[in-house]
């Protein structure tokens, strides 16, 4: 890849978006889950999950509380909502070794699908439960133990700013931080404010002190970093900021990362990033999604329209026949 700064989105996309093939089978196109998902908060999880449908996987689980599962699943039928995680109130008469009883099994059940998944979303609707968390904590480790690539958003941001740790010198990590999630970031892990006058310098200093993550830096235009080059992704875009974009990206790169990692393992002679890959082909449809749907519904654009903006959008960039 060039290292020049800005990314030829478009070109990204139709590399590492596979054809359709009658002798392909169910999976062969990504299986993604989605790890978020609490009484609060169903919605995050749905359009990262489902945003992975409109592109192109074949299989989307969410793994959510007891009390969203139901709520989740009446959003689509296309779905598998698994309803394992808990929080801290259902289990606040548990003694402590009740407690990590239920924490290892919550693990257990999501052991049991871990190496069928091609990447995990951490964190869209996942709330700030301390005890939800630190199951989440582990189940992170899982999915580094099976080299399983997993994108951190939202609330997976809050656990992951706290417990730098968990990502240490784990490429087949992607974070993908809004501003106010990136300024958290780069005062814990660099101890000072961030600096715009020499963003692309300090996005590369930051995915290098935490150990060659990739950083997808949300903004007028996206800038990734693995700690060696920086990409910005700046084509189309929309002036409307409805809440929920940042979950069809995280599901985006999801799918991206997955299909770029079966494209460079199918041509050893390709030397990209699969992570780079991803991030640049997610931020680049959903900018165009983004624009498609503001063109229609100008200010009344909601995240759901966006998505239903993706397969077209898509479409637009790589025809399927």
């Amino acid at each position: 890849m060039s290292s020049t700064l800005e990314a030829d989105a478009e070109s990204v996309l139709r590399l590492v978006t596979p054809s359709l093939d009658l002798k392909r089978h169910k999976g062969q196109a990504g299986k993604i889950a989605v790890i978020g998902g609490c009484r609060e908060y169903t919605g995050a999880p749905y359009f990262a999950a489902i945003s992975a449908l409109k592109i192109g996987a074949d299989l989307s689980h969410v793994f959510c509380t007891k009390d969203a599962a139901p709520v989740i699943k009446s959003y689509s039928p296309e779905l598998i909502v698994h309803p394992v995680l808990e929080e801290s109130y259902t289990i606040s008469h548990f003694s402590e070794e009740e407690s990590r009883k239920v924490q290892e099994r919550v693990v257990a059940e999501v052991d049991k699908w871990m190496e069928r998944f091609d990447c995990l979303v951490i964190g869209p609707g996942l709330g700030r439960d301390p005890f939800l968390l630190e199951c989440v904590s582990k189940i992170m480790l899982l999915a580094k133990k099976f080299n399983v690539p997993f994108v951190v958003d939202g609330d997976g941001l809050f656990l992951v700013t706290n417990s730098i740790g968990l990502l240490s010198s784990y490429p087949l990590a992607v974070l993908t931080p809004n501003v106010n999630e990136y300024k958290r970031l780069v005062l814990k892990v660099l101890n000072c404010e961030v600096d715009e006058q020499n963003a692309e310098d300090q996005l590369r200093s930051l995915a290098n002190q935490i150990g060659g993550v990739t950083i997808l830096r949300k903004g007028r235009s996206d800038l990734i970093s693995n700690g060696e080059i920086v990409k910005s992704v700046s084509i189309y875009g929309s002036p409307r900021r409805c809440g929920g974009q940042g979950d069809i990206l995280s599901g985006s790169v999801a799918v991206f990362l997955s299909w770029a990692q079966q494209l460079i393992s199918g041509h050893e002679s390709l030397l990209e990033n699969p992570a780079i890959l991803g991030c640049i082909a997610a931020s680049g449809l959903l900018r165009k999604a983004a624009s498609l749907a503001f063109a229609k519904h100008k200010r009344s654009t909601l995240t759901s329209d966006i998505i239903e903006c993706l397969g077209a959008s898509l479409e637009d960039i790589c025809p399927a026949s």
